[in-house]
């Protein structure tokens, strides 16, 4: 974590995770696949509870991206206690995070479907897959939750592990339960969201029996455990930004998905498969990001502040990569993309400009997901937060609405630009806190270089 060189050691830790996360993002793919075999009205409800599952996400990541920050920085620092009582604190919000969602799950299910849809067998099926899914997440929360120390810990391998896990049992149930094989009753939607409970279940309680187990660099303490404020505050001072900004990505999902109701109800379905491809090709970056909080944090907790900007520079120079790899396929091949989902040629038209208004913003956005790592790495989780709000409240939402007076069209076009907003804003922030760093830097090389001005 010190002294190995910095792109082999980022890659190392980088690549289980975006392994992993490619086959994560493919199980959501493949998931949309069997449900657009179904009909449209049943890819529409899943895409219609999306933001909702990514609710039920932010709470998972924000609180695990707090413990896993936390957990990094005492190891670094090579305070054991420390890292132990944060890494506890976080398998317990798991159980106080699936309770806020089953209450979701009873109460609000129905009222948020109605939202965004009259059609009775989209409002069937949208309600009941929601349910399903946040009543019984308690495997959700258990997975993120033991990933994240995983990471914290440099064990990218049994995080990966996790992850393929779950994404293949998920796989393999979908077609038996959606279609009905093996003499299984045929569910449709419900058997989507049956086999992703199972999926998370099982998973979930690998990764809590890894994490128990005897070879252990973390220990969690169960019996007699009890809250302490001044983890929790740590924890949440870099978590809780984390959780409102995935939070705040739901929302202006939802709201992003009433703007373009008013043109047609199968805007929302483009809109998902959109999301459902974007995801394919974020889910490295986000991998990628995975292997630089840890390492970064291990750094700055350790007062290496080189090492720290040399890592951010290396993920950089990945994501563009991937991003641009991701942006010449969504411009060249939308057809394609879409005719994967059975999509019809209403979809066609209105999907494939859509596809390739939006895709420019992939550049633009990797470059800020990366930032925002670094941002969360060295204790400023707030940064991503303002970043987030800039992007997403102060730009993409407003611009959507101020297009939609004119035409569908021109709504997607709402996408990079914001992005290139956001990624202004956090360039403008990191060189704030990169002077910050300098001095340090600098110091520390004269002292390398001259023992004496000690």
């Amino acid at each position: 974590m010190l002294d190995a060189p910095v792109l082999p050691l980022l890659l190392r830790m980088s690549g289980p995770a975006i392994f992993s996360m490619l086959i994560v993002s493919l199980y959501h793919i493949v998931d949309s696949l069997f449900v657009s075999a179904v009909s449209e009205p049943a890819l529409r409800a899943v895409s219609i509870v999306s933001p909702v599952q990514m609710l039920m996400i932010a709470f998972a990541v924000g609180t695990s991206v707090g413990v896993n920050a936390y957990v990094a920085r005492s190891l670094g620092a090579e305070d054991q206690v420390s890292a132990d009582a944060a890494a506890s604190h976080g398998f317990m919000l798991a159980f106080f995070n699936w309770g806020l969602f089953i209450l979701a799950g009873i109460f609000a299910a129905s009222p948020v479907v109605r939202l965004f849809t009259e059609n009775a067998d989209v409002m069937s099926d949208g309600i009941a897959y929601l349910r399903i899914t946040t009543i019984a997440s308690l495997g959700l929360f258990w997975q993120i939750h033991c990933e994240k120390i995983f990471q914290a810990t440099g064990n990218m391998m049994r995080a990966m592990f996790i992850q393929l896990t779950g994404a293949l049992i998920n796989i393999a149930l979908d077609p038996i339960l959606i279609f009905g094989w093996f003499g299984l009753p045929r569910m449709g939607v419900r058997g989507a969201a049956i086999a992703t409970v199972t999926a998370q279940l099982i998973a979930g309680g690998i990764a809590v029996s890894l994490l128990l187990g005897k070879e252990r660099v973390i220990r969690v303490q169960v019996r007699g455990f009890r809250f302490q404020k001044r983890i929790l505050a740590a924890i949440y001072r870099v978590g809780f930004p984390a959780l409102i900004l995935q939070a705040m990505t739901a929302f202006v999902g939802m709201t992003f998905n009433m703007i373009i109701r008013p043109f047609s109800e199968m805007a929302i379905t483009v809109m998902g498969i959109y999301l459902r491809l974007e995801s394919f090709a974020f889910m490295p970056v986000f991998g990628i990001g995975q292997g630089m909080l840890p390492l970064m944090a291990y750094n700055y907790g350790a007062k290496r502040p080189d090492r720290v900007k040399l890592v951010l520079r290396n993920g950089l120079m990945l994501t563009m990569g991937i991003m641009g790899v991701s942006t010449i396929l969504f411009q060249l091949f939308p057809n394609l993309l879409l005719g994967a989902f059975n999509a019809t040629q209403d979809m066609f038209s209105m999907g494939v400009p859509a596809f390739r208004r939006i895709s420019p913003c992939f550049i633009f956005a990797g470059t800020t997901i990366a930032l925002s790592n670094a941002f969360q790495a060295l204790g400023r989780g707030s940064y991503s937060l303002y970043i987030s709000a800039f992007r997403q409240l102060a730009l993409l939402l407003p611009l959507a609405r101020l297009f939609a007076e004119w035409h569908l069209d021109y709504v997607w076009f709402a996408y990079p630009i914001s992005d290139i907003g956001a990624m202004t804003l956090a360039i403008i922030l990191y060189l704030k806190l990169s002077r910050r760093i300098m001095p340090t830097v600098t110091n520390r090389l004269d002292t390398k270089r001259n023992p004496n001005v000690a």
